[in-house]
């Protein structure tokens, strides 16, 4: 099982870059606020020879880096996974298969870190930090039962941006009764993410009712003509309410996009 002896040293050519940083701050070339924001940008970290990870991307544009598991070797995950934790106290892992939970539970072990897991979202949550909380409120509904999965991806992704979330679960238009009662929870929120498969609808209705900001979520939980989330992402393209849509079953994507919009709702 990879330790952190497995993790390399920051890249020589990120040192001469901040080397040249710091020299033109001392020659008074460019403000500290400049420094800052360049070093900033230049910062990465080698991992052996497949990764290179981004720790400071939280602190660039408010969003934290999330590792996707698919596609990457048991190893490769736990060494990128490990190199996070060091560098930030805290990562995300999304859509976890058996095996590779299996390792992230013995290096979590290992390290003396904390491991939230989420079976529906197959996601992860390594930490040996307490995350950081926000004042930003998002809200989380879904059309149906077989998008709670995409939807609790959003959830995490938010949470570990420090807002409180809010969700609502199995309000779609087949029974559009439901809706109403979940939506008078969330009038007062930031941003709302509707997740929904087969026609998509729900995220149209919602933002025709809401002068919350709305993120369309489409799931590909249809099938037949248009199945496979297609049908429920163009009808979100399509709406004549206004929202914004992301892709097909980009739950971490809606949920950090939500939970930027709210936290940056609070910094005015």
């Amino acid at each position: 099982m990879p330790n952190c002896q497995f993790i390399s040293l920051v890249s020589e050519s990120k040192i001469e870059g901040m080397r040249d940083i710091l020299l033109r701050y001392g020659r008074k070339e460019i403000s500290i606020d400049e420094a800052m924001r360049q070093m900033k940008l230049i910062s990465f970290r080698k991992v052996g020879e497949m990764a290179k990870i981004d720790p400071n991307r939280a602190d660039r544009i408010d969003v934290p880096e999330a590792i996707l598991a698919e596609g990457k070797s048991v190893l490769d995950l736990v060494s990128i996974s490990l190199a996070h934790l060091e560098e930030r106290g805290r990562v995300i892992i999304t859509r976890v298969s058996d095996d590779q939970l299996r390792a992230i539970e013995k290096s979590v072990h290992q390290v003396d870190a904390q491991l939230d897991w989420n079976t529906l979202a197959r996601t992860a949550v390594i930490w040996n930090v307490e995350r950081k909380e926000t004042s930003g409120k998002v809200g989380i509904l879904t059309a149906g039962t077989a998008d709670i999965p995409v939807a609790e991806e959003a959830r995490i992704a938010a949470f570990e941006m420090g807002c409180d979330v809010t969700c609502e679960y199995d309000v779609g238009v087949a029974g559009i009764h439901r809706l109403f009662p979940s939506l008078e929870k969330m009038i007062d929120l930031d941003c709302l993410v509707v997740a929904a498969g087969r026609e998509g609808t729900l995220p149209a209705i919602v933002a025709g009712l809401v002068d919350v900001p709305v993120i369309g979520l489409p799931v590909s939980s249809g099938y037949g003509a248009g199945g496979d989330g297609i049908a429920a992402l163009l009808s979100m393209l399509q709406s004549c309410s206004v929202l914004s849509v992301v892709n097909i079953d980009a739950g971490f994507v809606a949920g950090a996009f939500a939970a930027k919009v709210a936290n940056r709702s609070k910094k005015k």
